[in-house]
């Protein structure tokens, strides 16, 4: 079938079918909150049309009964002292609005617009990964241990955007968007298919093909706006900038062709886009068994379908194959750099043989070495420095407070005396952090629970593999050759600590001061249930005192100190103790706040000035 004979019908942004909107820096409802997308377009059609047939977000109840269920949460006032339950602020029975018919386009977002809906899609993802943690906390409270199945997956991500959808939390739903989603950028990464739906990426649960169904198309038509290329199809061809794209049906539920397919549905949407000319956005499904759900989705860009036909598959069944070429003029794609951030791991010289100063910065401190790359000048600044691994205290700081440790044997859990310090265990079972606190009690060195404890984690030091670089934008920078998941530990943030006092009288010759209590508490971000549970407080427990010190950086310092400053960080400070009990003087502990995909530059929210400086001390 070659859609070069066929006639061109009117194309699809025309005014009566799609309305593309060019916002600018005057409009003053472009800043407005997300949720309200809807008073940016306005309506292109007459009526809106009956609605659409969704992929209903579930589970066969045999192989998770509770997949649907709102999971109950102790009060994080009162975690250590009671079982009450938070109170979901709808019910799970509530009638749930369908997808809007409507079909827009968002174009030319200034940049000040771009990271308004940045930073919602931010706390969107944060929210569903706050939840997806509350959901597996819960069932690992009420389910037996012994009854669980090997190798059983708790469905947290299900229940996460269940609950999400029931709050009206899920992004896109008031209209459907043709080409870019605002706020998400080429290269980001999803752990869960459902998370797609939650932003508006993707909106089917299943399917390969979202799609605007043609009983709701004002032209009769189907519409496809995106594609899942996941290797499910024998018969794909992915080359990067170039996918053979084979159409859905024909297949078992085992994923083996056992008919022809049919130009209907997904198929048929996806020829009609091709006739319009309509951009399609690709979402690339890749193994990771360093994952839970044993894949990882990256968003790679716009393309165009070319070219579309019907031939016999491999399996001997008729296929209908699509063309699709990447849009010119875009960012790399995040496959690609996946791609080449893997090679930097196992070959650093070969991949990048020129601009890498050192090859371990630590001096083989860290677990893993630090990479220092500099292509754009001779600054070589940060060899100059010895390398810390963990912050210097003073020696007094180990002598004060209760030093004595747990006796568990096996591993800690809730009865445990230092997890009994946090209220419940902070970390799930991969060392993620399930939710920020005041201050986390990890296991220490007078405890008797091994290494393999799961309260030790940012003890450990670092695990992911970094690369200091040379940053135009912000002189010095920090990426991860590794993708990072939501809530992993990072590194500690690492210096010589001073007393208030030190610190005056080493500001009066100039500073390369970190003042701890500039932080802002981001912390606070990971974890916040209190768009979803009415009842939800922000943890307070175990308290901290006002941190009254510095970290000198001058001549010892971490590769920390490196990342760069953000109002809207990807990096969080969490306080810790584990070798000590001196709560005036505890590990600041940075945390992933988002998915980070490798070579993505890490940033951290320094804060603002206090009475302590007249500038805002940042060590790069």
């Amino acid at each position: 079938m070659d859609s070069s004979k066929k006639p061109k019908p009117e194309p699809l942004d025309h005014p009566s079918t799609l309305l593309t909107l060019c916002p600018s820096s005057s409009n003053p409802d472009v800043n407005s909150e997300y949720f309200r997308i809807s008073e940016l377009f306005r309506s292109s059609f007459e009526q809106r049309l009956r609605r659409n047939g969704d992929v209903p977000i579930s589970i066969e109840p045999e192989s998770d009964p509770y997949a649907t269920a709102i999971v109950p949460y102790t009060n994080p006032e009162a975690e250590a002292l009671s079982d009450g339950e938070l109170i979901p602020r709808v019910v799970a029975t509530r009638k749930l609005p369908s997808r809007s018919s409507e079909l827009v386009r968002v174009t030319d977002l200034q940049t000040e617009e771009f990271n308004v809906f940045r930073e919602i899609i931010r706390r969107t993802r944060i929210l569903f990964e706050s939840l997806r943690l509350h959901s597996i906390s819960g069932d690992d409270k009420n389910k037996d241990p012994t009854l669980m199945t090997p190798n059983r997956r708790m469905r947290g991500d299900l229940k996460a955007a269940n609950m999400m959808r029931e709050c009206g939390l899920w992004l896109n739903r008031d209209k459907r968007i043709v080409g870019e989603i605002p706020g998400v950028c080429i290269g980001d990464i999803f752990y869960f298919r459902m998370e797609l739906c939650v932003v508006g990426l993707h909106g089917q649960v299943q399917a390969g093909i979202d799609y605007l169904p043609a009983s709701l198309s004002a032209t009769k038509e189907p519409i496809a706006t995106s594609i899942i290329v996941s290797g499910g199809y024998e018969d794909d061809e992915d080359a990067g900038d170039v996918i053979v794209y084979t159409g859905q049906g024909g297949q078992d539920k085992n994923h083996k062709h056992v008919g022809n397919q049919k130009l209907e549905s997904g198929n048929l949407a996806l020829e009609m886009s091709l006739n319009y000319g309509v951009e399609i956005r690709v979402i690339r499904g890749l193994k990771n068994e360093g994952c839970s759900s044993g894949k990882v989705y990256v968003y790679d860009g716009l393309y165009r379908i070319t070219n579309s036909w019907f031939e016999v598959g491999k399996a001997g069944f008729g296929i209908y194959k699509f063309k699709l070429v990447r849009i010119e003029n875009q960012v790399e794609m995040g496959s690609a750099v996946m791609k080449f951030a893997a090679s930097l791991r196992a070959r650093p010289l070969e991949a990048r043989p020129q601009g890498y100063v050192t090859l371990d910065l630590s001096s083989k401190k860290e677990n893993v070495p630090v990479l220092f790359y500099n292509d754009i000048d001779n600054d070589h600044d940060p060899i100059n420095y010895k390398y810390l691994k963990t912050t210097a205290f003073p020696p007094y700081v180990y002598n004060y407070g209760n030093n004595n440790g747990c006796e568990c044997i096996g591993g800690c859990q809730d009865n445990c005396l230092c997890v009994m310090k946090n209220g419940v265990l902070a970390y799930d079972h991969n060392g993620i952090l399930m939710k920020g606190k005041p201050l986390i009690f990890e296991c220490g060195p007078c405890c008797s629970c091994p290494p393999t404890c799961r309260n030790r984690v940012t003890q450990k030091g670092v695990k992911n593999r970094f690369e200091v670089f040379r940053s135009m934008e912000t002189h010095w920078g920090v990426r991860s050759l590794d993708m990072i998941p939501a809530g992993s530990f990072i590194c500690e943030f690492a210096g010589v600590v001073l007393t208030r006092e030190q610190a005056q009288l080493l500001t009066m010759n100039g500073d390369s001061l970190i003042y701890p209590s500039r932080f802002t508490e981001r912390w606070k971000e990971w974890g916040d249930l209190s768009q979803v549970f009415r009842d939800y407080a922000c943890p307070s427990y175990p308290s901290v005192p006002p941190l009254d010190f510095a970290l000198d950086v001058s001549k010892m310092r971490n590769l920390a100190c490196y990342m760069s400053h953000s109002s809207s960080p990807n990096v969080f400070v969490q306080l810790v103790l584990y070798d000590h009990s001196n709560v005036y003087f505890p590990h600041l502990m940075l945390f992933a706040m988002e998915n980070i995909p490798p070579l993505r530059e890490l940033s951290i929210d320094y804060g603002v000035v206090d009475e302590w400086s007249a500038k805002l001390a940042i060590c790069n």
